[in-house]
């Protein structure tokens, strides 16, 4: 399976910049996309950006300017940088890959998502 671990969430005020990781391990083969969704409290689970393996990014129009993702191939890291942060950007941050990867009993997947469990972002003076 594929392991995915988020960092560096925490508390900030309006304006503020930070910064999340999201490392991969497992028996991983390949990692064709990488990003960050994201849940409100009371409101449905977003996406927020996201990478390919050909580059590409993609970004929600309420980050647009504002966030900013960027991939470490080798380290099979994401990273999100976040600035001008907004209250409404209070969530909890969730990292997702599709990836080809074997379990540990040596069955292949092709194109299968994983998740993070999250990380807490709060804005708020």
């Amino acid at each position: 399976q594929v392991q995915l671990v988020e960092s560096g969430g925490g508390l900030v005020q309006p304006g503020e910049s930070l910064r999340l990781s999201c490392a991969a391990s497992g028996s991983i083969f390949s990692i064709h996309a990488m990003g960050w969704y994201r849940r409100a409290p009371g409101k449905e689970r977003e996406m927020v950006a996201g990478t390919t393996s050909g580059g590409s990014t993609n970004y929600a129009d309420s980050v647009k300017g504002r966030f900013s993702i960027s991939r470490d191939t080798a380290k099979n890291t994401v990273y999100l940088q976040m600035s001008s942060l907004k209250p409404e950007d209070t969530a909890t941050y969730y990292c997702y890959a599709n990836a080809d990867y074997s379990s540990t009993y040596g069955r292949m997947y092709y194109g299968a998502d994983s998740w993070g469990k999250g990380t807490l972002v709060t804005v708020s003076s």
